[in-house]
């Protein structure tokens, strides 16, 4: 093979995880977006007080960046847990930018931006590393 045809077929590879990690990361947000619409039902219905609907949005979190783990695990087949992380920190990238976009400060301490963090890395780690 030549060099040309080795680096098409690297591009092409680069590409396609580009792809992969494009669409966990939608999938992703799409489930924040439905786990989001049933906990505004579930706040509606039921009257929640301000602690379980920091607690349902920590969760939201987690799940989320779970599945968007599990999506690019399902799609890399080796070092999963690594994909997962990866999605957790971007997941958490955007959140950020976009609070950021919005609120003009950050939102919480260093500590609580942290926290946030650690989770959506984990929980797109464990995503991965079930997958």
């Amino acid at each position: 093979m030549n060099v040309d045809g080795e680096n098409n077929s690297i591009q092409s590879g680069w590409k396609k995880k580009l792809v992969w990690v494009l669409k966990a990361l939608l999938c992703a947000y799409v489930m924040t977006g439905i786990f989001l619409l049933v906990l505004t039902c579930l706040l509606y219905k039921m009257n929640l007080d301000e602690s379980k609907v920091t607690a349902g949005i920590i969760v939201i979190y987690v799940l989320s960046t779970f599945i968007g783990g599990f999506v690019i695990g399902k799609k890399s087949k080796e070092r999963k847990f690594l994909w997962g992380l990866l999605i957790g920190a971007l997941y958490f990238t955007l959140l950020f930018v976009v609070s950021l976009g919005l609120y003009r400060s950050v939102q919480g301490n260093g500590a609580n931006v942290l926290t946030t963090f650690l989770m959506c890395a984990g929980g797109g780690m464990l995503g991965g590393m079930v997958s």
